[in-house]
């Protein structure tokens, strides 16, 4: 992907979205956002913050296609990823709360769980 425009058009199309909600999500028409897919308008600023702040993409990547394209939460603070997430998605909030509540032997069974359910494997 040599452009902006390529990039932004290549992460909407990943999270599986049309360029009417994608757009709603930065601010723009459907027409606008075809507009700069299409390369007919370059990418603004504000568009190229909006789609960082939104999906949060690593803005290097989105600019120079360097490094990784989500950025990555750094941080040991449960609570603050909880309330990131939470913006997105209060049940997925409310699992890491509940999650984090858990026993040790409890958690252990969780991600036995998990391994099965989303891998079908059993230990």
């Amino acid at each position: 992907m040599d452009t902006i425009n390529e990039r932004i058009k290549y992460i909407r199309k990943h999270l599986k979205m049309s360029q009417k909600d994608f757009g709603k999500k930065i601010g723009l028409k459907p027409n606008s956002l075809s507009d700069i897919e299409t390369e007919k308008n370059a990418v603004t600023e504000q568009t190229l913050k909006a789609v960082c702040r939104e999906f949060n993409i690593n803005e290097e990547w989105l600019r120079t296609e360097k490094g990784e394209i989500y950025k990555f939460i750094q941080t040991d603070d449960y609570s603050e990823i909880a309330t990131i997430i939470g913006e997105k998605d209060p049940k997925a909030k409310q699992a890491i709360i509940d999650y984090w509540k858990l026993s040790d032997s409890d958690k252990e069974l969780f991600w036995k769980f998990m391994k099965r359910f989303m891998n079908g494997i059993e230990d």
